[in-house]
């Protein structure tokens, strides 16, 4: 079994707060962690899609008051939003008595926003954590074999521990149509299965590109505004990050659409077919493949910490990731899957209009070295730490 970080934060989070939301898609092992932690402090678990169990959560009030002292975790709690009204009341009862931590952990496979928007706000009540797939730091530091089998299959842990790349492959295509078939339906519109499987591998095919929605919407033969609804959907479930332009620099001329990236790489390749590692990287994919790849390990140290953005001027200069930390303090990331990585001129014009406070490149080898020009190069496994060092200051 392989330790996940979150696993402590969430008990440090459970002594200091009266509840916590842990969010993440399906089968990422938000269950897994939430059964490990019962068997460390009281609990009882419900998942709410079981019927049984969603009839012991309609009365909560109930509920809580014959099980005081432990703590109570609710599975799949975006299906009843309805709960967040008397869970609100539970909490501030409890807090009078003087118990303000350890009284709730929510799951749910919807995003924060989503979450929220679903009910009740417990607006000062609950801390939220969002549980990624298994990261570099956590499977395979820099050792080279590891983190190319964590690329190809992605972080989902059954498909990352798959006795196979076969095996592996059945998994995540297994899990594409269980999504499209059954748990979008259950969070979202109706929009035909085939459709959005459609949707979903041309955002693949354009992976680490700029959202067209012009483009897609001709594609699907649809309205833009549909699309744009289909991408909100695929955010609110985690399974597609919308990376926001840099926009503060008024005397350039800056892009200003969104990067969009399916974020876990091995439900990229899967949906692309790329089913080992030689064919992908000789795929025209793989250059933001391995982007998104080396973005969302960042991300999972980050746990919204700090703002990440990227930066592009008209005239062609870019940085691939800025990470703006408490204090303004800017990090300019490029990404470079060679090991032996060149920047272009256009970084480091970028990295002035930002004024970055650190330049640096992640590149496939195993040593951090200085580049020339205040650059350095840095392998994914040592930047993710060095991420984690500054944003717990």
């Amino acid at each position: 079994m392989i330790l996940r970080r979150l696993e402590s934060q969430i008990q440090q989070i459970l002594r200091s707060s009266p509840s916590a939301a842990l969010m993440g898609p399906r089968q990422v092992g938000k269950t897994t962690i939430a059964l490990n932690l019962s068997e460390q402090i009281p609990a009882i678990y419900l998942d709410l899609e079981n019927r049984l169990d969603a009839i012991k959560a309609n009365d909560i009030d109930a509920f809580h008051a014959v099980n005081g002292g432990k703590l109570i975790i609710l599975d799949e709690v975006q299906r009843t939003p309805e709960i967040f009204a008397p869970l609100r009341g539970i909490i501030d009862k409890e807090r009078r008595k003087g118990n303000k931590s350890g009284l709730f952990l929510f799951l749910g496979s919807a995003s924060m926003e989503l979450l929220q928007q679903s009910g009740e706000s417990l607006a000062g009540r609950i801390a939220y954590l969002e549980l990624f797939g298994i990261d570099v730091l956590e499977f395979a530091g820099t050792r080279t074999e590891a983190v190319n089998q964590l690329w190809l299959r992605g972080g989902f842990p059954e498909s990352l521990l798959a006795a196979s790349d076969p095996q592996s492959m059945r998994w995540r295509r297994d899990f594409i149509r269980t999504y499209l078939e059954r748990d979008i339906p259950q969070l979202g519109p109706r929009i035909p299965a085939q459709t959005l499987e459609r949707f979903w591998t041309m955002l693949a095919h354009n992976q680490a590109g700029m959202l067209n929605a012009s483009q897609l919407a001709a594609n699907l033969e649809v309205s833009s505004v549909t699309v744009n609804r289909y991408l909100d959907l695929m955010v609110d479930l985690l399974l597609v990050r919308r990376l926001q332009p840099w926009a503060v620099n008024a005397g350039k001329r800056l892009v200003k659409t969104p990067k969009i990236y399916v974020r876990d790489s091995g439900i990229v390749h899967a949906l692309l077919n790329i089913t080992v590692y030689n064919n992908l990287v000789s795929h025209p994919v793989v250059g933001g493949s391995w982007e998104g790849f080396v973005i969302e390990n960042i991300m999972s140290v980050v746990q919204g910490r700090a703002l990440p953005y990227y930066y592009r001027t008209a005239a062609g200069a870019e940085i691939d990731l800025i990470l703006e930390f408490s204090g303004q303090e800017k990090w300019a990331i490029e990404i470079k899957r060679s090991t032996a990585p060149s920047l272009s001129k256009g970084f480091h014009i970028a990295a002035e209009d930002i004024a970055a406070d650190r330049k640096l490149v992640v590149y496939s080898g195993i040593d951090k070295f200085p580049m020339g020009n205040n650059v350095t190069a840095i392998p994914l496994a040592q930047l993710m730490q060095e991420v984690l060092a500054k944003i717990e200051e």
